[in-house]
Order: structure tokens, then sequence, then C-alpha cells
């Protein structure tokens, strides 16, 4: 493709995209599915962009007035031209500008002149907000959290995410597999927490890899494991994923249960249960029972009342804790949104707290990174119900063997209580899981 059609995709792909009318990974779905032609690499460069700009929208905003043409060809300039920053600093970390032969290509003389002031800038001289690229009702929670950690998350949050592999432990062997993936030239390492990880260098194609196809790897984020592995599901138990969505915390605990028992695995949204379906087959797994519910009080719950040995509540959330991978949702979500968001975690805990039998275990868990949606919905229901005692996570983990499982997590006298992730300390997207036991 041509440098400047690129470019101008990009900024049709960026003003559909700031409207902010849906998730930015359904309008990026939405436009290579009505442009079908893309090549690999021009997909590769359209999602990099847009995702830039949503990462640095204040930045841009405060750089575009300066130039010429159309607002969202400035904006998609300026994306493309710093994802090639940061895939120039992946190589070389004293790498200040990435390459920037093709995207001249595209650009005509006041384009090129504008491009090369704003690559003059001096960090140290921007505005606050337009280093941290955040909200401003965000950053005061982040900041009282992480203290002088703030800009050091800031610089995780603005990065795009690593791809991090699940091992399907009920079809292979973490070893194995990571050496069929090495004969396809695929490097991975072995994440350095959860006991099924792989985390693969660069964004390498999977679907059509025979690992991936017979269900031996599934792309999970190995935060999102070490949620499904605090469950510790058993073989033979019943299990209830209660808001399984497309279903990869659901695949993990199957996998750890050995595909034997029950495990049900409960959503409001058919249709987010239909993309487990695919996933479900390659898995290979047959104790997996998917079923869309009206409501967390639906009365499929009520027939399960005191019947079940464990349940994962992965709560619908503001995701603030996957901005690397989602940028848009820091521009989506808002105070309100939160409000609202928290009183439907606190009722979904309650109704699923309901499940559980005398001796089971039940794990709230979210990939937000505000206490109003972890901390503060957990200690809560301990308040409310006594007959649910809460477990250190730290303890829990130690005793499932996860190296520094202390370092994971925060809160309670021993700072062991709750497990709290962070992309710039854990390199896993931002996540936080409480656990109890029911006496």
């Amino acid at each position: 493709m041509h440098p400047n059609a690129l470019i101008e995709a990009c900024a049709q792909l960026v003003r559909q995209a700031l409207t902010f009318e849906h998730p930015a990974d359904a309008v990026v779905s939405r436009f290579f599915r009505d442009n079908r032609g893309l090549g690999q690499r021009e997909r590769a460069a359209l999602a990099e962009t847009v995702y830039t700009v949503l990462r640095k929208k204040l930045l841009f905003d405060h750089m575009a007035p300066s130039g010429s043409g159309p607002r969202e060809r400035r904006l998609a300039i300026l994306g493309y031209a710093h994802w090639q920053d940061e895939e120039a600093r992946r190589a070389n970390p004293q790498a200040r500008h990435g390459p920037r032969d093709f995207l001249q290509g595209a650009l005509n003389d006041r384009e090129r002149q504008w491009l090369a002031q704003c690559d003059a800038v001096d960090e140290a001289d921007l505005l606050e907000r337009h280093r941290h690229n955040l909200p401003e009702w965000l950053v005061a929670p982040l900041k009282a959290q992480l203290g002088d950690e703030f800009w050091p998350e800031v610089t995780a949050l603005s990065q795009s995410a690593p791809l991090d592999l699940r091992v399907n432990i009920f079809k292979e062997k973490r070893q194995l597999a990571q050496e069929e993936l090495a004969k396809a030239a695929i490097k991975t390492e072995v994440t350095p927490y959860s006991p099924w990880g792989l985390r693969a260098v660069g964004k390498p194609q999977l679907a059509k890899l025979p690992a991936f196809v017979r269900g031996a790897i599934e792309v999970q984020d190995e935060g999102s494991q070490l949620l499904a592995l605090l469950v510790d599901a058993k073989r033979g138990e019943m299990v209830v994923d209660f808001c399984a969505g497309a279903g990869g915390k659901t695949l993990a605990l199957g996998a750890s249960m050995r595909s034997t028992g029950r495990l049900y695995a409960f959503d409001v949204s058919a249709h987010r249960l239909d993309a487990l379906k695919p996933r479900l087959a390659r898995s290979g797994l047959s104790n997996v029972h998917p079923a869309a519910i009206a409501h967390e009080r639906d009365d499929r719950i009520k027939r399960l009342a005191g019947k079940i040995d464990r349940v994962l509540v992965d709560a619908p959330c503001s995701g603030l804790g996957t901005l690397r991978r989602n940028p848009d949702l820091k521009w989506r979500q808002n105070p309100k949104t939160i409000e609202e968001l928290v009183v439907k975690q606190a009722a979904i805990l309650d109704s699923a707290a309901r499940l559980l039998k005398p001796g089971g275990r039940l794990v709230y868990a979210t990939c937000s990174v505000l206490p109003q949606e972890n901390e503060e919905i957990a200690e809560a229901f301990s308040a409310a119900h006594p007959e649910f005692v809460p477990l250190e996570v730290g303890e829990v983990l130690a005793q499932l063997k996860v190296p520094d499982a202390a370092s994971l997590c925060s809160g309670g006298e021993a700072g062991t209580r709750y497990l709290r992730l962070w992309p710039h300390r854990h390199k896993t997207d931002g996540f936080f899981a409480a656990v109890w036991q029911r006496k």
C-alpha cells in the first residue's frame, strides 16, 4: 500500500474510534471486515496507530493544532510516528525515534516540517496532563495508591501489552508447548508467576499454528491466569464461573479440573458465551456447561444454592487495569459509570455467594485499579457476611507454589490480604482479587 493511502486509512479509522460510540477493538474489527483487501502489515499498522492515538490523546490534541490538514490525519501521523518510536525503543532502549522513511513518503513539505517540530519537543517541557494522558478523575486515585510509582505506571500504561499464552495442561505440558513454538520460530519465555504461562517475544500470528488449532495454547494475560489459579478448582468438584464472558478463565478452570466434575459458565450475554464455543471445542474439555442467565438472581442460580465447591466472580468492571490493550476505556468511562458498576458488583457478589456450600471458596476479581471496585467491595462484603472468612491471598498463592507470592499482594495487616497486580510492577494487566471460605 502507498504510504499516503495507509495514512489516509489510519485517519479514517482514527475518526471512527474517536466518536467513542463503540469499543475501539470492535471499531477496528469492523473496519477490517469492511476492508478485506488489507494485508497483515497494513492491519498491524492501522491497529497500532489508532491505539497509540487513544493512549496519547491529550498529548496529540496539544500538538495537532499547530499542523495543517484534517485533524484526524494529523492525529494519524502522530500515532503512526509514535508507534514506530515504541518499536524502535523495544529493539534499542536508547533510541528516541523510530524510522521515518515510510511515513515521510506520505507527507507534504508542511507536514514534514510540523512532524520535525513535534519530534523535537522535550517531554520535560510538557504539562503534566500531556505527559500522563489520563482523565483528571483517574489521576487522583492512582497517585494516592502509587505515590512515587505513579509515573512508572503511566509509562507502562502508554505501551502495548505483551502477548501472554496459557498452556492447556489438560492437553500439554508447558515445556513441550514451548519447544513446539520454538520449532515454529516463535520465541517465548516462561511467565514469572503463572505455572501455565508463556510470554511471546513480539506479536506472532498464532491462529494457524498446530498448537493453537488443537487447543494446546490459548491467549490469556498472566494476571488472568492467576485469578483462575486462585480458585484452585479440584478434580470432581462443582465449580461456577459466575461472569464467564468469552470463557478464558473458564477454560483454565476446566483444565485444572482435568475435565472432571462440573463447571458452569454463567453470563448474562449469550453473545459472549457464543465466543466460548469454538475455544471450548479446541480445548478438549467435556466438563464445561455454558448457560446464559437473565440476571444474578436467575432461577438457575437459585437451584444451585448451597451446592457449589468454588465460585469465581470476575465481575463486570471499568476495565481500567487493561488500558495497555483497551486505551479507549479511560475516555469512555467516568465517575458516574463507576458508581453504577459498584452497585452492580456488590449485587452480583452477594448473589454468587449463595451458591457456596460450607467450606467452599469464593473469589471476587476485577481488572480495575480503582479501590471503589476492589477493596471497598471486598471489605463491605466481609462486614455484611460474617459466615465468609477472608483468606490471605499471599498465603493461598504461596501454597500454590507461586514464586514471590507476597509481592503480588496488598492490604490487611500483613499486606497480603488481596491480589493487587500492576502493569509496571508485574508486567501483567491491572488485576484485583479477594478470597473467602464459607464457614
